[in-house]
């Protein structure tokens, strides 16, 4: 049995649970899921990130404390992990005390590489850094992912010496000793770790006064992003204990907008710390809004919970997690989501699973005593993170059983007596074999995987009262 460590970019608490966020979740989920039914001991991380200029201003605007207005915000995305059925193991906020006091042992120990300096330059408050001359000029000064101009800053701040580690980062990027997913983002890696600058990790309490403190600096405040991404060791007792039965991470699990921090920033951090470097970083892409990048200033933002309530949870997971590329940025749109699930849900898995119970049960069965099987194939996808893809794996199973029920016409040899032997050998064979499609689909589908077995292995096969997926 393996010891496998699994994490989560932490959301800003400033806003509602989008669609990014559900992707990470269950992402990570059907990993998750996959290695315990390996056999395997996971932990899985979750948690919020409550610290910001962003943060501190939205509670402004609405009139609330901001220790409230964090809880309450807190709670909205521990509410919204569970309704993606999404079962963690550790749930970290960055204004917990355990985590602020372990942030601030991580400063001290950073220290051999921190400096002081003056800096005047560019700066995105929506995404929480500097900005280089460089992409300013590409940028045309105007932030792209938010659609506002760069601020001009000028200020005294604490300095991390990323070019301290860039040598040993690329090295672990192009050995794979830390291997990005896709390959092609880690090209990309590649190419802004030459231009990135020391990174600048506090700010002065006049600009910024809700966050971690700086130790032994009361006018400083740290930057945002240390605080964040120290969250990921901190969960699992760093420093005062001992985490290497669970770090080096087996997999992270970001969006592509936040690659950069945790494949250059963080393992900088930890390279100074003298730890490892997480084994595996995936990054997902974006799910557009037919066709277009969501944004709320066009009005094409799709909320999470709107589907999930359109169709509940496994026609979520089932479109998010095979028609939503697991890297690649991919599409959603309403009549997409409807045909998929009428089609393929309803249609393919749905009816399969009502017309072959109702066969059992014309002859009686009772259920099988059914051992699944490690598929070799399906674990090569899945240890390649290729999600969507081992989705399609197991679709195919289910297509192929539909053929085979179509090919074989069971209901034909039903009317002939002598052949009830053949009969029950037929069905009990495709109702074993979609046990195991059921086993495979255990990671993507939960709940689904779940009510298949219990029909199937029950003390009589008998259909389920109601479909699995009405139809529309």
């Amino acid at each position: 049995m393996s010891k496998i460590y699994i994490t989560t970019a932490i959301p800003y608490v400033n806003g509602a649970p989008h669609i990014g966020h559900a992707c990470d979740y269950i992402l990570a989920d059907v990993f998750a899921r996959y290695q315990k039914g390996k056999g395997n001991e996971v932990r899985f991380q979750a948690g919020t990130d409550e610290h910001g200029n962003k943060i501190a201003k939205k509670a402004a605007e609405l009139n609330i404390d901001i220790e409230s207005y964090v809880d309450e915000n807190s709670a909205k995305f521990q509410d919204f992990i569970k309704k993606l059925g999404v079962s963690y193991t550790d749930f970290v906020r960055t204004t917990d005390e355990n985590h602020i006091r372990r942030v601030q042992e991580i400063w001290k120990k950073l220290e051999n590489h921190i400096y002081k300096a003056s800096y005047e330059g560019w700066y995105c408050e929506g995404c929480e850094r500097y900005i280089t001359e460089k992409e300013y000029e590409e940028n045309h000064g105007i932030c792209p992912d938010h659609n506002k101009p760069y601020e001009k800053l000028s200020e005294e701040n604490y300095y991390f010496r990323i070019s301290d580690f860039k040598d040993q980062i690329r090295s672990a990027i192009e050995n794979k000793t830390m291997e990005i997913l896709p390959e092609f983002r880690a090209k990309e890696i590649l190419n802004l770790l030459d231009d990135s600058p020391d990174l600048s990790i506090s700010r002065p309490i006049s600009q910024l006064k809700w966050g971690v403190p700086v130790p032994g600096d009361d006018s400083q405040v740290m930057y945002v992003w240390v605080d964040a991404l120290s969250n990921y060791i901190t969960v699992l007792g760093y420093p005062e204990n001992d985490i290497s039965d669970f770090w080096p991470a087996t997999a992270q699990f970001v969006g592509k907008d936040i690659l950069r921090f945790h494949a250059i920033i963080w393992p900088a951090m930890l390279l100074a710390l003298g730890l490892p470097l997480p084994k595996k970083i995936t990054s997902h892409g974006h799910v557009l809004s037919n066709g277009q990048k969501m944004s709320k200033s066009i009005g094409n933002v799709v909320d999470p919970i709107e589907v999930l309530n359109a169709r509940g949870l496994p026609a979520f997971r089932y479109y998010f997690l095979r028609h939503i590329d697991t890297f690649a940025d991919s599409d959603f749109t309403w009549e997409k989501y409807d045909k998929a699930y009428n089609n393929e849900l309803a249609n393919d898995l749905g009816n399969l699973v009502q017309r072959l119970a109702n066969l059992c049960k014309k002859q009686n069965l009772g259920g099988l005593d059914f051992t699944p099987v490690r598929d070799s194939k399906y674990d090569e996808i899945m240890d390649s993170f290729y999600f969507s893809k081992a989705f399609d794996y197991v679709w195919d199973k289910v297509q192929d059983l539909n053929k085979e029920i179509d090919d074989k016409k069971p209901w034909e040899l039903g009317k002939f007596p002598e052949k009830h032997d053949e009969l029950v050998a037929i069905l009990e064979n495709l109702a074993t074999k979609l046990l195991q499609v059921a086993y495979l689909l255990e990671p993507f589908l939960p709940d689904t995987a779940a009510k298949i077995s219990d029909v199937f292995t029950a003390e009589k096969i008998l259909p389920p009262t109601t479909p699995l997926f009405p139809k529309n």
